[in-house]
């Protein structure tokens, strides 16, 4: 699947520089329809990603239009609910199309059914710069240690993740910080893989804005980690403590307080064997903080920002994102470039009231002591976990529950 760069044709009708979900996607889409598509990544894969690997309803849906979700499904561990620990201890399961698989894995898979569809893929290739003349993007310079090959394409599609470089070399980076940053690692207890079957998400003041989550990926593996928001604004528009500031946060003593807070996750860590090291990554969403396009240029995935605040969810709407571009350029027999910039734009753009719904529903990491509330009510009112469930699921408004109106709805229904 990684063909030699040296084999690197110097032309292609699509070039795609980032062969994760999002790229993959985007080649799958094109070249089913016939297209010349080059997908380069700057590593061989299959390779390690840094990520939660939950798997919500989106992404289903998504690897379900890409052809490959019983593949996916077959390798994955299917988790039917996902349990919520508020600060006191309080317990809430939200019953979801849930699954985890490691994103080695993963995306290995979608990247082979890019290859399996026509798209050639190369790596490792660094991207280090676009090709431009007069004014349009038409290829990228990529190098291999200290050699360099360029490409020429109709279309450069960007979709490099939240790591800003090479957002930067394309000046197209509008924000250099990340939205939020997150840090895991693999622990083996086979004894635990009884007792543990569910995603635990655990919300506290220590680990606020942010949580810890432990999400089982089968054979007695487990997904552990906590991830922390740079968030914009506090309850009801308030600005909350400046400790809300990504860079102020320690992951690895947060990572340290989660084996404190939890009882899973101390018996888990304690009890069982770390496979490799804590590894942390930056996350972009809300769909903020770069440019979607350049003439000849578009950019998808989470290097658009595609990724929830909120849960830290992205895969399903990277992949979403990245279908999205590939069919923009699509209707390009019946459009010119500007008219198919604007028309993935108005397509982004209407994903965005729903990020930023979940935007605004991220004040339940910022003041946990709501946890306490919402899973108390939840408790006692079937119909708020159905309500919940709908979140997770995206079939319900999750700015109907946390905002002014909606807290006070969990007192008065």
């Amino acid at each position: 699947m990684n063909t030699p760069a040296e084999l690197l044709p110097p032309r292609c009708e699509v070039l795609i520089i980032g062969a994760g979900p999002a790229g993959s996607a985007a080649a799958i889409t094109l070249a089913r329809a016939g297209l010349d598509v080059v997908l380069v990544d700057q590593h061989a894969f299959p390779r390690d990603k840094v990520c939660g690997d939950g798997l919500i309803p989106d992404a289903h849906q998504a690897l379900a239009k890409l052809g490959v979700l019983s593949e996916v499904m077959h390798q994955a561990q299917q988790i039917s609910h996902l349990s919520c620990t508020s600060p006191r201890g309080k317990q809430i399961d939200i019953e979801g199309t849930l699954a985890v698989l490691p994103r080695k894995q993963l995306d290995d898979i979608v990247c082979k059914a890019a290859v399996v569809a026509g798209a050639r893929m190369f790596a490792p290739l660094r991207f280090t710069q676009l090709i431009e003349e007069d004014g349009r993007v038409v290829g990228a310079t990529l190098s291999q240690g200290t050699h360099t090959k360029s490409i020429r394409a109709r279309w450069v599609i960007l979709a490099t993740g939240a790591v800003p470089a090479a957002l930067t070399a394309a000046s197209i980076s509008h924000r250099q910080g990340p939205s939020a940053v997150a840090m895991r690692c693999y622990i083996k207890n086979e004894t635990m893989a009884n007792q543990i079957t569910k995603l635990e998400v655990i919300f506290h003041k220590s680990l606020a804005p942010g949580y810890g989550w432990i999400f089982p990926c089968g054979n007695g593996v487990f997904n552990v980690g906590v991830g922390v928001f740079n968030t914009g604004g506090g309850l009801f528009g308030h600005r909350p403590t400046a400790r809300s500031k990504v860079a102020d946060t320690n992951l690895r003593d947060m990572f340290d307080k989660l084996s404190e807070l939890s009882a899973s996750a101390n018996k888990l860590i304690q009890g069982g064997i770390q496979l490799g090291p804590l590894k942390g990554a930056p996350l972009r969403c809300t769909l903020e903080g770069a440019q979607l396009s350049r003439p000849g240029l578009i950019v998808t995935g989470e290097a658009a920002g595609s990724t929830y605040a909120l849960t830290g969810e992205g895969i399903g709407k990277a992949m979403e994102t990245g279908m999205l571009a590939a069919e923009a350029i699509l209707l390009g027999p019946t459009l010119d470039d500007t008219q198919t910039r604007a028309h993935y734009q108005n397509q982004i753009d209407a994903l965005r009231p729903r990020f930023k719904l979940y935007e605004r529903a991220q004040i339940f990491s910022i003041y946990p002591w709501l946890a306490d509330v919402v899973i108390w009510r939840a408790q006692k009112s079937a119909r708020l976990r159905q309500r919940l469930s709908g979140v997770l699921n995206e079939t319900s408004n999750p700015g109907q529950l946390f905002t002014l109106k909606g807290l006070v709805r969990l007192f008065t229904h």
